[in-house]
Order: structure tokens, then sequence, then C-alpha cells
């Protein structure tokens, strides 16, 4: 099989503009994080950018406690988006004919 520089060309285009695809997807993908049992919720695209959080009112009177649930429902947000992110991007790799593992990130 002889070296090919217009088809490997061909597919890092299509790659890219497929990357790009799902980079424009992934801002609008939204993930929720909760804490507490649901009294704190917070809603993330997979890019990071909050959206919506909802605080049970019965936790407001401590601020101690609202601040640890706010944290730990964001993280669990970022959780939530990496791993949309991965499972999207594995999906393309795929899809591209390529092993899962081939880019950095």
């Amino acid at each position: 099989m002889a070296f090919n520089m217009h088809n490997m060309m061909k597919q890092a285009q299509e790659m890219q503009a497929r990357m790009e695809e799902l980079q424009v997807k992934m801002a609008e993908r939204e993930v929720e994080g909760v804490s507490g049992g649901g009294m704190v919720r917070i809603v993330l695209t997979c890019k990071g950018e909050a959206r919506k959080v909802t605080i049970d009112p019965s936790v407001l009177s401590d601020k101690e406690i609202v601040e640890d649930l706010v944290k730990a429902a964001i993280n669990n947000a970022r959780v939530a988006a990496d791993q949309t992110l991965a499972g999207e991007t594995k999906a393309l790799m795929e899809s591209l004919g390529l092993p899962a593992g081939a880019l950095p990130f």
C-alpha cells in the first residue's frame, strides 16, 4: 500500500472539521452537578460555563454548608462534563477509524 499524501490530508481536514463541530456541541451541551442529596444543583456546559444554580432554601441559614455544597456540586458537574467530553471524543475517533487514544486530550 503506497503512501498517499492527498488521502492523509483529506483525513486530517475531516478530523479537524469534526473536532470543531464537537467543540461547538460541547459548548452547548449541559450537565448537572448535585450535592447534599439534591439540595444544591449546578448546571454547566461541557465547556464549563455556569447556566443555572439552584439552592434549597432550607440550607441558606448556614453559610459554610452552602459554600461546601456549591463547591461539591460544581466539582460533580465538572466530572460529568469531563466524562461527556471523553465519551464524545472517543465516539468521534472511532467514527474516523482512529484509536480512541489517538489524541492527547
